[in-house]
């Protein structure tokens, strides 16, 4: 693909769908559905792959919400944190369910929606997270109602709950106690429901992650309980299917070698600057060569990490920075006008397709 311009996303069926058959695999074991979670991948140019496994399409917004509707099809679940009226007004249209986050939400927005398959987040006061800024059981939390008092009066309105408390979870015996807490306090409640989300943030495509008790304890779930569950995978379903293909295009050294690639960690994989972590480089291999690797824009921490790789990088050289799917493509940014990456795909036949590429007038386009 050496004719393809960098900077440029390259997300790989093949890759892709070895997630979206575990995804599959969960729901044919457990019972349980699952819907993309937008917020974190709505690359639409692989929806066709995508639709195949799952269930459908769970949003933030109306903008989401729409766009599952238009490209993916299948259940919309339309969520946010907060509707307006102009919004509610639209996404019922189409939303086959609707999630509020409060129960003032709920109240205002009953006469447009009544009658519809309505649900509510809950707070159940526990998270797992690596991450204060991603805990939504964090102290003065937005996210969710915690009163169940409060919650058991609002309940003939509603058909469903939505538990939202993982992000990146990988450890099942977190889950599970988790899941038998949830059980025991909601119990109740959860019998007069028809469905029940427990939301996304569980790394179960994850390689070597124990399927069969996960399944499990969601089969188990639901069969105490008489109800659907639905799951709302985002980096589960696209974990390690993507990566961010650059070209180093200038080399200067300060105490270290520092590369400057053709992208920007502030403009193209804001998660790692919001959450200071480190991205992984799928190429150069790790080897003996110390180096910097550094974003083109002028902000002096655009930096993705220092590494120590096979070979030297020079001016031309490649870098591809790996797992560049989940929370980067819907976070892309302007900043210093620097051009966003192209979006290549790879399907299943070898194809590799360029679907879109962005230019000045796009830019200019976003600031009007």
């Amino acid at each position: 693909m050496k004719d393809l311009p960098t900077p440029y996303y390259l997300i790989d069926e093949t890759r892709l769908q070895q997630n979206l058959e575990i995804i599959q695999r969960v729901r044919e074991r457990s019972g349980a559905k699952s819907v993309l979670a937008l917020k974190c991948f709505s690359t639409w140019c692989v929806f066709g792959l995508m639709r195949r496994y799952l269930d459908g399409t769970t949003s933030s917004s109306l903008f989401e919400a729409r766009l599952g509707y238009e490209e993916f099809g299948k259940e919309v679940h339309a969520y946010s944190v907060g509707f307006s009226r102009d919004d509610i007004r639209a996404v019922r249209e189409f939303a086959d369910k609707i999630i509020f986050n409060s129960l003032s939400q709920l109240t205002l927005h009953y006469p447009d929606v009544q009658g519809g398959n309505l649900g509510l987040r809950v707070n159940p006061g526990i998270s797992y997270s690596h991450f204060d800024l991603a805990d939504p059981a964090r102290r003065y939390s937005r996210l969710g109602v915690a009163d169940k008092a409060a919650i058991a009066e609002a309940s003939v309105l509603l058909k469903g709950l939505m538990f939202h408390f993982n992000c990146e979870n990988d450890e099942i015996n977190s889950f599970i106690r988790s899941l038998d807490l949830i059980g025991r306090d909601y119990g109740e409640l959860l019998r007069r429901m028809d469905w029940v989300s427990l939301g996304g943030g569980l790394s179960f495509t994850k390689a070597g992650y124990p399927l069969d008790t996960f399944c499990a304890a969601l089969r188990d779930f639901a069969r105490e309980f008489d109800i659907q569950v639905y799951l709302e995978p985002g980096e589960a379903a696209v974990t390690q299917s993507t990566e961010l293909v650059t070209t180093v295009i200038d080399k200067v050294h300060n105490e270290i070698d520092i590369a400057i690639i053709d992208a920007s960690l502030e403009a193209h994989m804001l998660d790692h600057l919001v959450y200071r972590t480190t991205p992984s480089i799928a190429s150069p291999r790790a080897g003996e060569h110390p180096v910097m690797i550094a974003g083109r824009t002028c902000l002096a921490g655009d930096v993705f990490g220092e590494f120590k790789l096979a070979e030297p990088l020079d001016i031309g050289s490649e870098v591809r920075i790996a797992d560049a799917g989940g929370y980067t493509m819907v976070k892309t940014n302007w900043f210093n006008g620097v051009a966003m990456p192209s979006i290549v795909v790879r399907r299943l036949d070898g194809r590799v397709e360029r679907i879109r590429s962005f230019g000045y007038d796009d830019f200019k386009r976003s600031l009007s």
